[in-house]
This record gives C-alpha cells, structure tokens and sequence, in this order.
C-alpha cells in the first residue's frame, strides 16, 4: 500500500483537504475523491481531451497531473463554470445539436470556453484545429464547430 499525502486543492473556487498516494492522477482525485464526475476519463494518455479542466485558467489534461502537482494552483472542472447556469457556448451546444453520447462534451466546453476567451472571433479554420485536440466519436464535430461560431456570432450582436 502506498503512502498517502495530505492536499490542500482548491477546485472550482472551494478548498478542499485530501489524502492521496502520491501517485494518483488529478482525474481520478477529482472523480473518486471529491465526486467532480463531469471530468471524464478515456484514454488516459492526455490524446483524446475528455479530462480537460483549467489549471490556472488554461486548459489542460487531468489524467496527465498528478494531484501532488496541484498544490497553490486554481483548478476548475466543468462543474465550476457557468455559475449554475449553462454558458452561451454550451447552450449553442443544445440549439446547434452539437451532443450526442455526452462523453466527451465536458472536455470540449472546457477546451473552448478557454479559447474564446483569448479569441473571440475565430475563424472556422480554427475552430476545427482547436477540436483537433478534443475525440468526438458521434458528432462527426459539424454540429460542435456551428455552435461554437453561432457562440462567437451571438457575442458580437
């Protein structure tokens, strides 16, 4: 049995105390720990984007990060955004159909939410390049990339 190490992780704006092997990953904290369910869980190799949250406000790959990492940094999960309410690029989601299973849906909102606040006017070009990083196995991502352009059109009217 391995050695647990007590956290201090502040997610989603709330402390949090945990006592963790010093090698369980951010992903499964969030999850099995503090039941932040919404960070999903795929491929485990940091490649298919469905763990995605924001450490200090920039996205990255939870099942990459070892919890012990974290200590002093600002996580968010999906669950923390939206202050309880569905932002405009997860309600274009809704109206563009852009969801079909879900899976990987928290990751992609998190990977754009983060974008679009560095770039508020993307082309399609590169809307497409950012949900490179983001595997979407039902969507065929035509859906996803109109939600996140009708997110953007919607900002500047």
């Amino acid at each position: 049995m391995s050695e647990r190490v007590a956290l201090s992780l502040m997610v989603n704006g709330e402390a949090h105390e945990v006592a963790v092997p010093a090698r369980k990953l951010l992903s499964d904290v969030l999850r099995e720990e503090l039941g932040l369910t919404g960070t999903h869980v795929g491929c485990e190799h940091g490649a298919c984007g469905a763990c995605t949250i924001w450490v200090d406000g920039a996205p990255a790959r939870a099942c990459l990060i070892f919890a012990v990492q974290m200590t002093g940094r600002a996580i968010t999960t999906i669950e923390g955004i939206g202050d309880g309410a569905l932002t405009a690029f997860q309600q274009a989601l809704h109206e563009q159909h852009g969801l079909q299973c879900g899976f990987c849906t928290p990751g992609i909102v998190m990977t754009v939410e983060a974008y679009l606040k560095e770039n508020a006017a993307p082309t399609e070009a590169e809307v497409r390049d950012l949900l490179s990083g983001n595997l979407c196995r039902c969507t065929g991502y035509h859906n996803i990339v109109k939600a996140v352009l009708a997110t953007v059109a919607t900002a500047r009217a």
